[in-house]
Formats: structure tokens, sequence, C-alpha cells
């Protein structure tokens, strides 16, 4: 017996494909949902991953920043103690300067040259006398810059031809004031040691006054 399908399968078979295209479209949907969410949460993962390290780095270098800080202040605690240690030591040590300066200017001071006033201002000297000439003015001086062990880069200040004495007696004097510098002992060692040495200056002979 033969069999006649008088049903419309073309139209069964559109449907079927449609109804398939949708449930591929659908699946589709949701695989790429899935994807999206199984990316989003990845991402998430790993910004808050890079998150926790900068708040780390952030935190270490805060501490660090604190640490710098409190060395610095450590530093210039230091720095403070060594200059007040130094300050005593210098203070301790210039109560010889006046013995050192007075056997120096002894020592130094050529004939023919009278010292009447000397003062001291912190680590110069200011020394005023009477010459018989400028020439030994200028021997005086010399021996300051190239003799002493104590006294540097002397100044001549000032230079003038005075009379002194009445009489018989009265004469032509050369005044002067000179100015010196006066090392420290440490000073002095380090100037021996040649770790700070202060290079002498030759001062020329002052012209004669006119």
């Amino acid at each position: 017996m033969i069999k006649i399908n008088l049903l419309p399968h073309r139209e069964e078979k559109r449907k079927q494909r449609v109804k398939d295209f949708y449930s591929l479209l659908l699946l589709a949907v949701i695989i790429g949902a899935l994807i999206v969410v199984v990316v989003g949460v990845f991402n998430a993962r790993e910004l808050a991953i890079q998150t926790d390290r900068v708040n780390f780095i952030k935190s270490e270098n805060a501490k660090l920043d604190e640490k710098i800080k409190e060395i610095a202040t450590l530093k210039q605690e230091i720095d403070s103690l060594k200059a007040r240690q130094q300050a005593v030591e210098d203070l301790q040590s210039d109560r010889n300067q006046p013995v050192f300066l007075l056997s120096e200017l002894v020592t130094h001071t050529p004939e023919g040259v009278y010292l009447r006033a000397l003062k001291q201002d912190g680590q110069r000297v200011t020394l005023n006398g009477y010459a018989q000439s400028q020439e030994r003015v200028a021997e005086f001086i010399r021996n300051l810059s190239n003799n002493s062990e104590w006294m540097f880069k002397p100044e001549l200040i000032d230079i003038h031809t005075t009379g002194i004495g009445q009489g018989r007696d009265a004469k032509k004097v050369s005044d002067f004031t000179v100015n010196v510098g006066i090392k420290r002992p440490r000073e002095k060692e380090e100037s021996a040691s040649g770790v700070a040495a202060t290079p002498a200056k030759n001062t020329s002979a002052p012209s004669p006054a006119r």
C-alpha cells in the first residue's frame, strides 16, 4: 500500500530550522554572557591584585619616608652634637692662645719694632706699634706671614709717620696697625699635616710715606 504524506513538510522543516536558529542564538548569547562574566571576574581579580600591590608599595614608601626623616633628624642631631663638642674643645684650647700669641710675637718681632697694644676679636688680632722705619714693619709682616706657626695672613691696615718724645729725645717713627689671624691648636695640627694648610701670602713692603 502506498503512503502519501499530505502534510506541508517544507513548512515544518522551515519552522524547525527557525527553532534551531533561535536555540543556537540563545546558546551563543548564554556562552557569550558566561565569557563576559568570567573575563570580568578575572579582570576584577587582577585589578584587585594590582591595587593591593600599589597600596603595599605606597605603604612601604611611606615607611621609608618616615625612616629617612628619622635618619635626617638623627644626622642633624649628630652634627649639632659634634658642633657643640668642637665648640667646647675650641673653647678649652683657646685658653692657651694668649700664651702662643705672645710667644710668637716675641720670636718674630724684629729689632726696631715696638708693640704698644694688641686686641683679639675672634680669630683675628689687631696689633698697634711703632717702628724705626717702614722697612722694619715690612720685615715684621714677612715674619708673621712666612715664619709663624700660629699666625697667618697678616694685613697692613695703616702706617704713617709720627713723632714721639720731646726735646732732644724727640724722633720720627712709623706708627702702624697690622691685622693678623691666629690659628687654633687643631688648625695648626691640620696645617702641619697638610690636611687644611692655609696658604701664606707674602706682603710686599709698604711704600714710603710722603
